[in-house]
């Protein structure tokens, strides 16, 4: 492990672990100020808004300057306007435009975050370690995700959520100081427009048919896993114990992931976008336990079989691109795998309400489970999916200076 990859695994750390203080502070602050489900729906939604705005202009930016400008920017950016936030509920003048303006703002900056992020991570380690850097990622993101909300909620109860808010921006002013520390650089040559450096990254998606075949997978994979997380919520608070239960099962999905991504620390198939591929179906395992026989102890094991998988397939689909993409375009290739999936879950969550009215939760459930093995499946059919194969890794570096 290179040091400029331990000065980004340690700022996205801290990073992770603040954004589960805006999380809680968020819903605390809007709740606490008279907003209810519509304001708090309104801010979501301009968040969701931004990014897909975002998104493909962050790819291409991200391909043309050295990626951690692009990461230095958007934190400060978000370190910005989450202190507005902070500045906003601590002196009492709530606004909910205003509040919708700074979360899109946020959000904004994000979609240019990953992209760049994807970017940066082959410049700071060799091949052979790709898939471990990659696990390890998810394995930390995955544990943040689950000790951040759980920190941000004892200091939003003690402090208010202002408290939260400033946490979160702190959190990304201290990845400013990690990233810039990074020395690796990469030669950037600018391409011929914005709106043709986009169609770029789609034609390099077109060219691989595992590729196309895993993002049009995706799509699918993505509107039926929106509708599951809101159906899901709601049987685990009416018929699995409540409040108490929703927690539990993040908690087990959260084991799940760190376990999968342990797996993927160990287990290097020499095909591993095919294992990545067959690991993903157990998914529908945690899904199927909410209808048969729809106890909590099937749903929490479900949950970490599930996502175990989930964050196997993760780390192997984000590794065969880094191995497989040209780096020129690897970031705009990522901004168009984001943004597809992206679009298909909040669909998804539109579409759960009207699908359980007309047909009934564990039917709707049940209909999801089919169409997340189904479009698990599908790109199996891609031969490029069944043949891919990881690069020799002898005498392979980062990518040069």
């Amino acid at each position: 492990m290179t040091k400029d990859f331990r000065l980004l695994l340690a700022g996205q750390v801290l990073s992770w672990l603040g954004n589960g203080f805006q999380t809680v502070a968020l819903a605390v602050a809007v709740v606490l100020h008279g907003g209810g489900p519509g304001a708090l729906g309104l801010v979501m939604a301009s968040s969701i808004l931004a990014r897909l705005v975002g998104s493909l202009f962050g790819g291409v930016w991200a391909d043309r300057v050295q990626p951690q400008q692009i990461l230095i920017g958007s934190d400060l950016v978000r370190a910005a306007t989450v202190s507005a936030m902070a500045i906003m509920f601590g002196t009492g003048h709530y606004s909910v435009p205003l509040l919708c303006l700074l979360a899109a703002l946020t959000s904004l900056a994000g979609s240019f975050f990953q992209p760049a992020m994807t970017a940066l991570k082959p410049m700071l380690i060799p091949v052979a370690g790709r898939q471990s850097a990659n696990a390890s990622l998810s394995m930390l993101q995955t544990i943040c995700s689950v000790l951040g909300p759980v920190a941000g909620g004892l200091v939003v109860a003690g402090f208010g959520a202002a408290a939260g808010f400033a946490v979160n921006a702190a959190s990304f002013v201290a990845s400013v100081a990690t990233v810039a520390l990074i020395r690796a650089r990469v030669e950037r040559v600018r391409g011929a427009g914005m709106f043709q450096e986009m169609g770029d990254g789609w034609a390099e998606i077109r060219r691989r048919d595992w590729l196309l075949s895993g993002v049009l997978a995706a799509t699918v994979y993505h509107v039926a896993n929106g509708v599951v997380l809101v159906l899901a919520q709601v049987v685990a608070v009416q018929q699995l114990g409540g409040a108490s239960s929703v927690g539990v099962i993040a908690a087990a999905e959260g084991l799940g992931g760190v376990l999968g991504a342990a797996v993927a620390l160990r287990v290097k198939p020499r095909r591993m976008l095919l294992a990545g591929w067959a690991a993903l179906p157990l998914m529908t395992l945690w899904v199927l336990a909410y209808v048969v026989p729809g106890t909590l102890s099937a749903v929490l094991a479900g949950a970490v079989v599930g996502y175990a998988g989930l964050i196997f397939f993760d780390v192997c689909w984000e590794t065969a691109i880094q191995d497989h993409v040209p780096h020129h375009v690897l970031a705009r290739v990522a901004s168009w795998d984001t943004l597809t999936s992206f679009l298909g879950m909040p669909v998804g969550n539109a579409l759960a309400g009207p699908l359980a009215h007309w047909f009934g939760m564990d039917r709707v459930l049940a209909g999801c489970a089919g169409v997340l093995l189904l479009a698990s499946l599908a790109p199996l059919l891609a031969k490029g999916t069944r043949t891919l194969v990881r690069p020799d890794p002898v005498g392979e570096e980062p990518l040069p200076a």
